[in-house]
C-alpha cells in the first residue's frame, strides 16, 4: 500500500508541472529502490563517499562559521509566494546555502592610511574615460550583436523575443529587485541555455536593479552554466561595475557580492580576463578596492597557469599601486613560476631604477615577496639590477630585508654563486 501511496503523490506532482523531466529521474529511484539494493550500492560506494564525506564536511564547516555569524533572522520567502503565479518558481535546486545568509552581513570596513592613500593615487590614470552605466555597457553590446546578426542576414532584420517572454523576463527583473532568500525563478535559471540570446534575456532583468542576494545567485548560476567567454562578458557587465559601486558607496562590501567574486573564481580564466585586468587596466582602482577584491583572491586556490598568465599580464601594464598588491597576492600563493614570467617581473621593477617618484609602501613589499620566494630563481645579473633598483627606491625598514635576501641566496643555475650587494650610495639621474 504504501508504494501505491508514493505513485500517487509522485503523480500529483507531474500534473502540477513543477518539476523538470530530468528531476523525475533522480526522484524515482529513492522512491522504488528496496533495502537489498540499497546496501549493496553502499557496499560498493565506500571508496567515494570518504571523498565526498570530506568536502561535505569542510562546506558544513564553512556553512556553520557563516551561520556563526550572522546573528539576524532570516528574510522570508513571502515575495516568492506573491510571484508564482506570474513566473513558476523552480523547487528542484537545494537553496539552503543562500537561505543561511543574512541579507544585511557585510564585512568590516577597510582602514585605509590617508597618507598611503594619496601616495596611492598619484598612481591613477587621470585620462582614464568616464565611466558608463551598467545599462549603457549592456544595451551597446546587444545592439552590436543585432548590428553584425542583421549584416549577415539581411533584409531580413533582427526579431526580438516574443511580447510574452520580453514579459516574462521583467517579472524576474521585479523579483531579483527585491529577492533576499528561497528558490529562484526557473526562467532566470533558464538564460544560459538560450545559446546567443542570453545576452538579451540578461538585459530585459535589469541586472543593475538586482539586490545583493540576487547578484551573488546569478553569478553562481552563471559561473557554473555559461561558457569561459560569456561568463566574462557576464563578469565585465555586471558583477565588475556591481562591486565598484557598491565599495564606492558604501567604502565596504556587502556580503553577498563578497561570496559573489568567490563563486565567480570557479572560471579563473574568466574571471581575470573579465574582472581582474579590466579592473586594473582601467587605471582607476582605489586602494580600497584592492585590498578587498585581493583579500578574496588571497582565500581562493588558483591553477597556476592561469596565475602565471595574469602576473605576466600585469607586469607589462602601465604602474599604478594596485598591480603591485595583486602581483604579491599572486606571489604568496608559492607557484613555480615559469622563468619568463619572473624574468617579467624583475623588468617590471627594474623599470622604476631611475624614477624620481616615491613609490608607495605597496610597491616595497611587492618586491620583498618576490625576493622571499623567489630569491634562488634570479640571475646574477637580475640580482645586481635589483640592488641597482634600491639604491634609489628605498624604504627605510623593508629595503634592507629585501638586500638581505637577495645577498644570502644562490642564484639560478649556480648552487655556490652568491651576489655582493653594491654600495648603498645612490645613483646619479641625468
Amino acid at each position: 500500500m504504501g508504494k501505491i501511496k508514493l505513485e500517487k503523490k509522485f503523480h500529483s506532482k507531474n500534473l502540477g508541472g513543477q518539476i523538470e523531466e530530468h528531476e523525475s529521474s533522480t526522484v524515482q529511484p529513492k522512491l522504488y529502490s528496496k533495502p537489498p539494493k540499497k546496501k549493496k550500492s553502499e557496499d560498493k560506494d565506500e571508496s567515494i563517499d570518504d571523498g565526498l564525506s570530506k568536502k561535505i564536511l569542510s562546506e558544513a564547516r564553512l556553512q556553520q562559521r557563516e551561520l556563526a555569524e550572522n546573528e539576524a533572522p532570516l528574510a522570508t520567502h513571502n515575495l516568492m509566494k506573491k510571484k508564482k503565479g506570474k513566473d513558476p518558481v523552480d523547487d528542484s535546486d537545494d537553496d539552503s546555502e543562500n537561505e543561511s545568509e543574512n541579507e544585511n552581513e557585510v564585512y568590516e570596513p577597510v582602514v585605509v592610511d590617508e597618507g598611503e592613500d594619496k601616495l596611492f593615487n598619484k598612481f591613477l590614470n587621470p585620462s582614464s574615460q568616464p565611466t558608463r552605466t551598467l545599462a549603457d555597457i549592456i544595451m551597446e553590446k546587444i545592439k552590436e550583436k543585432e548590428t553584425e546578426i542583421g549584416t549577415n542576414v539581411g533584409t531580413e532584420g533582427v526579431q526580438g523575443f516574443d511580447a510574452r517572454v520580453e514579459n516574462l523576463f521583467k517579472s524576474v527583473g521585479e523579483v531579483l529587485n527585491k529577492y533576499r532568500s528561497g528558490k529562484l525563478p526557473k526562467a532566470f535559471k533558464a538564460i544560459p541555455n538560450l545559446g546567443d540570446r542570453w545576452e538579451e534575456a540578461l538585459f530585459l532583468t535589469e541586472p543593475e536593479t538586482w539586490s545583493a542576494a540576487a547578484v551573488f545567485q546569478g553569478t553562481r548560476i552563471f559561473a557554473s552554466n555559461l561558457k569561459s567567454d560569456q561568463a566574462q562578458t557576464f563578469y565585465n557587465l555586471v558583477l565588475l561595475p556591481r562591486i565598484r559601486d557598491d565599495i564606492a558607496e558604501y567604502k565596504r562590501l556587502n556580503f553577498h557580492l563578497y561570496q559573489a567574486i568567490k563563486k565567480s573564481l570557479f572560471k579563473p580564466a574568466a574571471f581575470f580576463k573579465g574582472f581582474l585586468l579590466p579592473l586594473l587596466e582601467s587605471g582607476t582602482c582605489s586602494l580600497r578596492e584592492a585590498v578587498i577584491i585581493g583579500s578574496v583572491l588571497s582565500k581562493i586556490s588558483v591553477p597556476v597557469l592561469h596565475s602565471s598568465a595574469a602576473l605576466l599580464r600585469i607586469a607589462e601594464m602601465d604602474y599604478s599601486g594596485a598591480n603591485s598588491l595583486f602581483l604579491r597576492v599572486l606571489l604568496e600563493k608559492r607557484y613555480a613560476l615559469p622563468y619568463r614570467v619572473i624574468d617579467a617581473l624583475v623588468a617590471h621593477f627594474c623599470n622604476f631604477s631611475m624614477d624620481k617618484r616615491e613609490l608607495p609602501v605597496l610597491f616595497h613589499q611587492c618586491l620583498l615577496t618576490l625576493a622571499q620566494r623567489y630569491k634562488e630563481d634570479l640571475s646574477p645579473e637580475q640580482k645586481q639590477h635589483l640592488f641597482i633598483l634600491m639604491q634609489n627606491q628605498s624604504h627605510p625598514k623593508i629595503t634592507p630585508e629585501i638586500r638581505r635576501e637577495l645577498a644570502n641566496s644562490k642564484c639560478r643555475g649556480d648552487d655556490d654563486m652568491a651576489v655582493e650587494p653594491p654600495s648603498l650610495e645612490p645613483l646619479s639621474v641625468g
